[in-house]
Parts: structure tokens; sequence; C-alpha cells
């Protein structure tokens, strides 16, 4: 039901640099319509965006899965992993349209392979 957005490099060049234990995302759009081919409204689709619980990870702050004792099999995620977090998670930003979370790193639930083979819940 998602998909994976492309983003312009004048767009990176403006991105913040997530500090500490950060972790940056581009969120994954609600894709128009549903694999029966139903259309969904623009509301459903902002709402369904709101709630996102894929993306994928642009950049990790520089205390991101620094600590042992919470990450002791290591990071999470690296950059350019789709990963799941938790919904409405972290602090959500626009840059030129598209977009972002800064969420912290033990909020990632998941890597994924594929954002378009999931669907939120309800």
């Amino acid at each position: 039901m998602y998909i994976d957005l492309d983003i312009k490099p004048e767009t990176l060049a403006k991105l913040p640099k997530p500090s500490g234990y950060r972790v940056l995302i581009i969120t994954s759009k609600t894709k128009e319509k549903t694999s029966g081919g139903v259309y969904l409204p623009d509301e459903l689709r902002q709402a369904e965006d709101t709630a996102s619980i894929l993306g994928r990870v642009l950049s990790l702050g520089p205390d991101a899965y620094k600590n042992e004792q919470r990450f002791p099999s290591g990071p999470f995620c690296k950059e350019g992993d789709h990963v799941i977090f938790r919904s409405y998670s972290g602090t959500r930003l626009k840059v030129d349209g598209v977009e972002f979370r800064l969420i912290d790193d033990d909020t990632v639930q998941a890597v994924v392979a594929d954002p378009s083979d999931y669907e939120r819940a309800f």
C-alpha cells in the first residue's frame, strides 16, 4: 500500500542533520488506489500518510546505536534501509512538500526489503 519516494538533490541539501541518537527518515506515501483498483480519497491518503509506519533511513545522528548496553547486537538499521517504526512517532517536518521524520533510534521496529508489501493495520 506504500510507495517509496525519490528525493531531489536540492531537497537533500536542505535536510537537517540528526543530532544525538536521532534517525532521519523519509516516510513512504500511500498509493492512490488499493490493490483492488479502488481510488482512495485525498483525505484518507493524507490521514494514512500522517499515521505512516514505513520509511527509508536517510541519515543517523552521531550517537545513534552507540550505547552498547541498549544495543548489544549493534544497530537496528543503516542508511538506505526501509524500516517500520511506531505510528505517529517522532518529529514530523516537510521540506519542499516532502514529509520527513526525526525519530529516536529505539523507535525502529523492523527492517523490510520492500515497503510496498506492507500496510498499516487498523
